[in-house]
């Protein structure tokens, strides 16, 4: 038996945003449709440890059948250290066999897949005319996001906010580089952004300035505490909250919340593990029913998006095991094609 093991590097190249998006759309759409077995993640945070563990199977029936497991540690600390704070491995396995088909890299799974998700759910739930991108968050999901939503629409500026203002000025510098290198290779081995070309990249002093009249916002975190608040939100604003996905963590305040149209990836992950959610419940500003529907529902048209060009839109994303399966059976069907990775005898 042969063993598929792909790097990040190589991930990276199998998995180009709009690609992923597709695979995205495809997966959101058959767990709407009851083809998906998932349990929600298990996660394992001892007390005295640095970070934690989470373990996130799925099996995907149809013609594209396939078991997947992540196995994923999150270690906050990891930035400081220039690593991302997602450390793992995914497994795709056959439906038929049982037989282990290939390893991923799981930072570079999560990385692309979470803001593939995004860029689905901004497609679906921001207004048409949205172009102004703001992102609070300097980390590898800021640049994941700006990779993906750039993808998808035009943008007309992107402006970028973090704790740290000199960290978030590089951050912002770095990215208007990279837009100028369309085609290129980063020396990471991840893709230039050529759906920026032309459009400025700016740094703000603060979460307030970036988000002032955007269209469009991601909030891309490792924040216990709320990052972005009501009043600082433009009319129509659709916000993809992305960092906090432990029940007593958020990035949105609770009137932000109670104010938008709320939508999920998973009704079960969000009621489970949204600290956004789960606060603001908690506090009284929302009701259980507060989720609108998740994008799944959208996608087979079986529930609205957004009301009207006045509301605000929140996608919570907090990530299921079936978009990690979705996105390395596409990486792994174009890797076998192609060539790319290396064959293990197992």
């Amino acid at each position: 038996m042969k063993l598929l093991v792909l790097s990040a590097a190589a991930v990276h190249e199998l998995l180009p945003p709009a690609e992923c998006a597709d695979a995205m759309r495809a997966a959101l759409t058959a767990l709407a449709c009851g083809e998906v077995d998932q349990p929600l993640r298990t996660v394992l945070k001892p007390e005295r440890a640095a970070g934690l563990m989470g373990l996130m199977p799925a099996y995907l029936n149809g013609q594209d059948s396939a078991y997947a497991l992540k196995a994923i540690c999150v270690f906050p600390g990891n930035p400081a250290r220039g690593l991302d704070s997602h450390q793992g491995v995914v497994l795709l396995s056959s439906a038929e066999t049982g037989e282990p088909l290939a390893l991923l890299n799981a930072s570079a799974v999560t990385e692309i897949r979470t803001a593939a998700v995004s860029a689905v759910a901004t497609d679906l739930l921001a207004r048409a005319d949205a172009t102004e991108l703001a992102i609070i968050g300097t980390g590898v999901q800021a640049r994941a996001h700006l990779r993906a939503i750039s993808s998808s629409r035009r943008l007309t500026g992107v402006r970028i906010a973090g704790r740290d203002p000199a960290k978030a000025s590089k951050f912002a510098a770095d990215l208007a580089g990279e837009a100028v290198l369309t085609g290129q290779k980063e020396l990471t081995g991840q893709p230039g952004l050529p759906g920026l070309a032309g459009v400025p990249v700016t740094a703000c002093g603060s979460a307030a300035d970036a988000v002032a009249g955007a269209g469009i916002v991601v909030t891309a975190t490792s924040s216990a505490d709320p990052v972005l608040r009501r009043e600082w939100l433009a009319p129509g604003a659709h916000i993809n909250a992305v960092g906090a996905c432990l029940p007593r963590h958020r990035e949105l305040d609770a009137q932000t919340v109670a104010a938008a149209g709320f939508f999920a990836d998973s009704r079960e992950s969000v009621r489970g593990e949204s600290g956004d959610f789960l606060l603001a419940l908690a506090e009284g500003a929302i009701g259980s029913d507060h989720i609108r529907a998740e994008l799944g529902e959208i996608l087979i048209g079986g529930a609205p998006g957004r009301a009207d060009d006045q509301e605000i839109t929140v996608f919570e994303s907090l990530g299921v095991a079936v978009e990690d399966l979705a996105a390395a059976a596409l990486a792994y069907r174009k890797a076998t094609e192609s060539g790319t990775g290396a064959w293990l005898e197992f």
